[in-house]
């Protein structure tokens, strides 16, 4: 127990697991776990751009981003198991300092036969969604590598402490606790249903219920569907309910016909603040326990014309807010690959947005080619149109139609079968400014 109460601080787990990635071994798991070997990836990225407006000075912000990873696979049998995944970014802004983001920072070991898995340091549990952030421990348990009719079904428990989510640290007085079980089953089929509690300074911040499916039907039709559903309000305050919902599904009508469908739901609940005014004994503002309602539904039908190319075109409808009228989105494009066997891969979409004050037009064009086998260079560009109207105190409407245009050039060079090199140079005008940005990039992957 003492132990655990000197790793709940998130810089010591992080210290730990890297020194567990360079230093420590287990006699008893590791003669097994030679079979898996660790993938990573160390990435350079540097972006510069210029902000011109009409008339005025020009300011110019420069980013510098270091990203590494470093994992080993996931197998069967006992083994050592263990991950850093990190990203750190510097600003020539004299006022912004660097940052350093943590995803992953853990070590564990797989035991029993490899039924149990155990972890501690920060981690993410991605069946869990946002909420699946911790820094702490983590015990799994997973029936041993059989298949039947239901699946295989693995169950764990974890808890810790909320990390922060763009430096090194904690959030002041968030505790996390939370169980899941998740089932697998042929061809990717996939249930998970988990419960996870954030304690604040003695308030329950919030008690929800995750649940996530991906069930397919052969190669013709899949449906992937996700939500969350609080047990109460946020810090006890207002009411629970469902948080989030999200279903989307594909169908093959034919060898070249496809139909896709989605339909996602929620409201956007400001919990962590609503918990600190009440720990601090200011007044909830009117309307925070309500939040922000999101919605939206559409379909999309996709067509393949000839070998290469497909032609689609979908309609949807949205609405970001409870008082907001829905916005209606249609969608037209078509794209193909070696156009004329000239090698070039080529995309066109039109968009139209429907509002209440007016329309929004959209145009996407990409032209790409790949250049001998090292390298692929495309162009983009894109422009928009909206039609804003409002009316004066003297009944005159006035209608105005801001415009936007940006165009792109990237090249993506592999250098053999570990290093690539991006480049993306991006020009981008409105009515009353322009800006540039250069952005370069080297992955090495191992």
């Amino acid at each position: 127990m003492r132990l655990f109460q000197r790793l709940r601080n998130p810089r010591r787990l992080t210290i730990a697991a890297c020194l567990a990635l360079t230093g420590w071994s287990a006699p008893a798991v590791a003669q097994t776990a030679t079979a898996v070997r660790p993938t990573g990836s160390v990435s350079f990225y540097s972006s510069v751009s210029t902000l011109s407006a009409d008339g005025g000075a020009s300011t110019t912000f420069g980013e510098f981003i270091t990203a590494a990873r470093l994992m080993m696979a996931d197998g069967e049998g006992q083994g050592v198991e263990y991950g850093i995944d990190f990203r750190q970014a510097r600003y020539s802004q004299a006022d912004r300092d660097p940052r350093l983001s943590i995803y992953d920072g853990f070590v564990g070991a797989r035991v029993a036969g490899g039924r149990v898995r155990v972890r501690a340091g920060q981690m993410w549990i991605t069946d869990l969604g946002g909420l699946g952030s911790v820094a702490g421990g983590l015990v799994e348990y997973r029936q041993p590598q059989r298949r039947s009719g239901f699946g295989r079904l693995s169950f764990g428990g974890f808890m810790g402490v909320e990390p922060t989510p763009y430096s090194v640290g904690r959030v002041d007085g968030v505790s996390k606790f939370g169980v899941y079980t998740v089932t697998e089953g042929d061809a990717g089929r996939r249930h998970t249903l988990g419960y996870i509690r954030l304690d604040h300074s003695g308030l329950v911040e919030r008690s929800v219920v995750s649940f996530s499916n991906f069930i397919p039907a052969k190669s013709r039709f899949f449906v992937y569907q996700a939500g969350e559903y609080d047990l109460t309000g946020p810090a006890g305050q207002g009411t629970g309910g469902l948080t989030y919902f999200m279903i989307n599904g594909r169908a093959m009508a034919s060898s070249r016909v496809e139909l896709q469908g989605l339909y996602h739901r929620g409201r956007s609940i400001d919990s962590r603040t609503i918990t600190e005014d009440l720990l601090a004994g200011r007044p909830v503002p009117a309307g925070a326990l309500d939040g922000y309602l999101f919605e939206s539904i559409g379909g999309r039908l996709t067509v393949q014309v000839g070998r290469t190319a497909r032609v689609y075109g979908g309609y949807s409808q949205d609405r970001n807010n409870r008082e907001s009228d829905a916005t209606g989105r249609l969608t037209l494009g078509a794209s193909t690959t070696n156009l004329a066997r000239s090698g070039v891969d080529l995309t066109v979409t039109q968009s139209r947005f429907d509002r209440p004050g007016g329309q929004y037009d959209s145009t996407y064009i990409s032209v790409g080619r790949q250049i001998a086998r090292m390298l692929y260079l495309s162009g983009d560009y894109s422009s928009s149109v909206s039609v804003v109207q409002f009316t004066t105190s003297d009944g005159l409407t006035v209608e105005m139609r801001p415009h936007t245009t940006q165009i792109s050039m990237s090249g993506v060079m592999n250098v053999g079968r570990h290093v690539s090199i991006l480049n993306i140079f991006e020009r981008t005008n409105d009515d009353s400014s322009g800006q540039w940005r250069l952005l370069s990039g080297l992955t090495y992957r191992f």
